[in-house]
């Protein structure tokens, strides 16, 4: 254990420890099983240790990392999924196109009373310095946090998000609940990403308008060289422009996955404020003073309808927030990125 504790900052099986513990609730002579890429082994030993350190029962599965994205599931993993564990945890690399098999992944593990951590694209920086390096207190201060945001967003009607790169975008939440990341619902066991630091919700699927100026970062691309532009009507994603060809490449073809990938699945802030602006999307979306809209799956999401394979984030900088309520009240959340609560 002594090898992971040499880094600056907290110590990452600590991190670990706190993160299975207060976000998923974790509890001695528990078993998890931790499903980790060759590329995250270090990351999985960390989480391992945090793990044993609770008296859970650890097991690691090593995936074989290629340059190929997934798309089957290994038969090794098909006998993991029927043992049943308390918990699972997924240490997966960033991949834009991998996204169908990670979705397929989790709906095998939630099939039970499982818990789920989803980390793709995790680090051990998040777990030293970052998003990840919580105490005990500081995750009640988040979760704190998050409900204090979902009780000032409760009975919203309608979203509308403005930014100085362009934005200008509307989208109804009739009827939809804001949830968090922060902590389980043991009702829904919603499965969890970790690091945590989102207020979110599935807007009603044909309702966002308007226009999306992407400056910050995409899901499963990381950090943007150019803006790319998406053009909404009536939830649907109906046009994209970037002086990027790669990355309009990258999110035409996604679009492109089935007839929901283009169609609207989220919006989130971030309320993390140990998050960084970093390469990985898993971190930098949960960034103090963002939102993100995301396109595709979000049936497992409170009221989600959206059935498609696929699911990509489109995070944006410096945006101002002003939600409509069910008795005409309108409020401001954000301005310019600054929380007004």
């Amino acid at each position: 254990m002594c090898e992971l504790t040499k880094m600056e900052g907290m110590a990452p099986w600590e991190s670990s420890k706190n993160a299975l513990e207060n976000v998923l609730e974790a509890v001695a002579g528990e078993k998890i099983v931790i499903l980790c890429d060759e590329e995250k082994i270090e990351v999985g030993r960390a989480f391992a240790a945090g793990a044993i350190a609770l008296g859970l029962w650890a097991r690691m599965i090593v995936l074989k990392t290629d340059r190929t994205p997934r798309t089957e599931i290994p038969e090794r993993l098909l006998e993991v999924f029927s043992c049943k564990p308390d918990l699972y945890l997924n240490l997966f690399r960033e991949s834009l196109e991998e996204t169908p098999f990670r979705i397929r992944v989790i709906k095998m593990e939630t099939r039970g009373r499982a818990r789920l951590g989803h980390c793709p694209g995790v680090t051990l920086e998040m777990l030293s310095d970052g998003a990840l390096a919580l105490t005990p207190e500081e995750h009640k201060n988040l979760q704190e946090k998050a409900e204090k945001l979902i009780a000032t967003l409760q009975g919203t009607l309608k979203v509308e998000i403005r930014n100085s790169a362009g934005t200008n975008l509307a989208l109804s939440t009739k009827n939809r609940p804001f949830f968090t990341d922060t902590k389980i619902d043991w009702k829904s066991l919603k499965w969890m990403n970790l690091p945590t630091g989102e207020v979110l919700v599935a807007p009603v699927e044909n309702s966002l308008n308007g226009k999306i100026v992407v400056d910050m970062a995409i899901g499963g691309i990381g950090k943007l060289r150019k803006p790319l532009e998406v053009f909404v009507k009536d939830g649907r994603a109906m046009s994209v422009f970037s002086k990027d060809k790669e990355t309009l490449r990258r999110v035409e073809e996604t679009f492109g996955n089935d007839e929901w990938s283009n169609v609207v699945g989220e919006f989130a802030f971030g309320i993390n404020s140990k998050a960084r602006f970093v390469d990985e999307f898993l971190e930098s979306e949960k960034t103090l003073g963002t939102v993100h809209v995301a396109f595709g799956s979000n049936t497992d999401m409170p009221k989600g309808k959206n059935r498609s394979r696929n699911h990509i984030d489109l995070l944006l900088s410096s945006p101002t927030v002003t939600v409509t309520k069910e008795d005409g009240s309108v409020f401001r959340v954000l301005n310019e990125g600054q929380f007004q609560i």
